[in-house]
């Protein structure tokens, strides 16, 4: 039986969502390390322009608000020009909020829930669209396939905690987008998959004190410690290499169960 061509990461074209920092910015790294191209959308300039004097003509940066059709549609229109086509699109933008729906100090303000699904959910959605509507135009690589994309979940999605009702939801909404968008854009050869990642250090546990971080890092079976960005990172250049792997939402959380 012949042995199928891998496909090598310097292949990749991205576009990373949150990409200047966290999660994203771990993928980044990765995927340029091996001879692959990212483009960062982002909304942190300083953080964008540093990756891109670090790494050069391997990375694009543009700002982007998730939550704008136009911003994203741009975007995305630069980072073709930039690379010639998009065959990854990583979705790591996102914010995280705990607030009680009723609060000590009164009701959640609607604006403060609809905040978190604009930017997670809708975000998510918006990228999805306009990464698969310039990825049917791909030429097709091995197993007729012209792109892969790869959103962002979390545990909470399926294990939300008390204060995380907006958050919980948003990122339950990417998990149920993943099947519904795997089975659309197979005719196109563009597949779907979502990480749902535990407990990472990401900059948001370098505000916590030592000993709340102490106390999460307790509650994860093996591996006993936060997960690292960089094997969130290692599960989506594998994502890329694995054409099997769709329509599926993967947790990546050491057996957490919250």
């Amino acid at each position: 039986m012949a042995t199928r061509q891998v496909e090598p990461i310097s292949g990749v074209r991205a576009i990373i969502t949150g990409g200047a920092s966290g999660l994203g910015f771990a993928t980044a790294e990765a995927i340029v390390r091996e001879g692959g191209y990212a483009a960062l959308l982002d909304i942190d300039d300083e953080m964008g322009e540093q990756a891109k004097d670090q790494w050069g003509d391997h990375v694009f940066f543009r700002h982007t608000d998730v939550t704008s059709e136009q911003a994203v549609d741009e975007a995305v229109a630069g980072a073709v020009k930039a690379f010639g086509e998009i065959n990854v699109a990583v979705n790591c933008a996102g914010i995280a909020s705990s607030q009680r729906v009723l609060g000590r100090e009164g009701l959640m303000p609607m604006e403060a829930f609809s905040r978190v699904i604009h930017i997670n959910l809708i975000g998510t959605f918006l990228v999805c669209r306009a990464a698969a509507n310039v990825m049917q135009n791909n030429k097709q690589r091995s197993e007729s396939q012209r792109g892969v994309i790869i959103n962002t979940a979390s545990i909470a999605a399926f294990e939300g905690q008390i204060g995380q009702a907006a958050y919980a939801a948003s990122k339950g909404g990417i998990a149920s987008l993943t099947l519904p968008l795997a089975r659309e854009f197979a005719r196109i050869g563009v597949r779907v998959v979502t990480i749902a990642p535990g407990l990472f250090k990401t900059p948001l546990f370098d505000t916590l004190p030592k000993k709340a971080v102490d106390d999460l890092v307790q509650s994860i079976p093996f591996p006993h410690r936060l997960g690292r960005p960089e094997e969130f990172a290692a599960l989506v250049c594998h994502i890329w290499q694995n054409p099997m792997i769709n329509g599926e939402v993967i947790r990546l959380d050491g057996a957490l169960r919250m």
